[in-house]
């Protein structure tokens, strides 16, 4: 039997490109605020994430190649998946795509430190990475105005979810089908979002269709497509070793940010964001070495 050592590349050319959609997606996200509220933002692009899916659903039923997750898992997946977009779509009105890259970014030092509370210790290198991550977020935030820094805040209390998010996924993946329990998590995010919209804010067709690309590249690109390369490649991928090359999706904000929206690169801001990054793939780092047993 030969052993195709190609399935590790492209397993991480699948991660990187999910960081790149991802991190355009922000200035997506960012665009789509001028016409229309966040919560209508995500109900519409989450809704269209699972119409993407709708096929592929279809299809991976007939195979019947996993077990398919109970419907509260998928459901519970959705409730956090809901908290963690809504608080970064609100934070987007703001700040800028780039800082949201950033800030969201952090989820991966959040995790190691979210598991002292179920008693599992932080080595040097996590609390170095944490130490790291503030200085990279407060260069960051105050590099921009007050408005700006109340937008980071919020979106860092979304990257949490997005923390609990992957690692609720890591498990469910060692178990489950992928595509089904991806689907239900997204039209529950979207049902969530939309009652909400209902609730908090005026609705808009004209807006909707003045928003129409954003909404088309955050719902069928940065969701249907992308989440669902992120299911399919944490089947094969060790968590932190995924969460090292996702976590570029902060560069390419940045990088888009800057080029589409014409958003400020301060010396400072960079320099926050480089130590941010750094504290990201070093946290990733230590718990790869951990799970290794080194």
């Amino acid at each position: 039997m030969f052993t195709d050592n190609r399935a590790p590349f492209k397993t991480d050319l699948l991660l990187l490109l999910t960081a790149a959609i991802w991190g355009f997606g922000f200035v997506a996200q960012r665009a789509g605020m001028e016409y229309i509220g966040p919560f209508l933002f995500n109900a519409i692009r989450f809704a269209l994430g699972a119409a993407v899916l709708l096929p592929l659903v279809l299809v991976s039923g007939k195979k019947k190649r996993a077990q398919r997750a109970p419907l509260k898992y998928g459901v519970l997946a959705g409730l956090i998946l809901f908290a963690g977009a809504s608080l970064q779509q609100v934070g987007l009105v703001y700040t800028t795509a780039g800082n949201a890259g950033f800030v969201t970014g952090l989820y991966v030092v959040i995790v190691p430190v979210l598991g002292l509370f179920s008693r599992q210790s932080c080595g040097k290198r996590t609390w170095a990475g944490a130490v790291l991550a503030v200085s990279g977020m407060f260069l960051l935030t105050t590099a921009g105005s007050s408005r700006m820094l109340s937008g980071d805040v919020i979106v860092f209390a979304g990257a949490i979810f997005w923390a609990v998010h992957i690692q609720l996924i890591s498990r469910l993946m060692k178990q489950y089908e992928a595509l089904p329990l991806a689907a239900v998590q997204f039209v529950s995010c979207s049902l969530l979002s939309a009652a909400f919209a209902l609730l908090t804010e005026k609705l808009s067709l004209s807006g909707i269709r003045m928003a129409a690309v954003p909404i088309l590249y955050g719902g069928m690109v940065s969701v249907g497509i992308a989440y669902t390369l992120q299911i399919i490649a944490q089947k094969r991928a060790q968590p932190a070793h995924a969460a090292i090359i996702m976590s570029f999706e902060a560069v390419f904000a940045l990088i888009g940010g800057w080029i589409m929206l014409a958003e400020p690169v301060t010396i400072q801001g960079t320099a926050g964001g480089v130590l941010m990054l750094t504290a990201m793939i070093l946290s990733a780092r230590t718990k790869a070495r951990r799970s290794a047993g080194l």
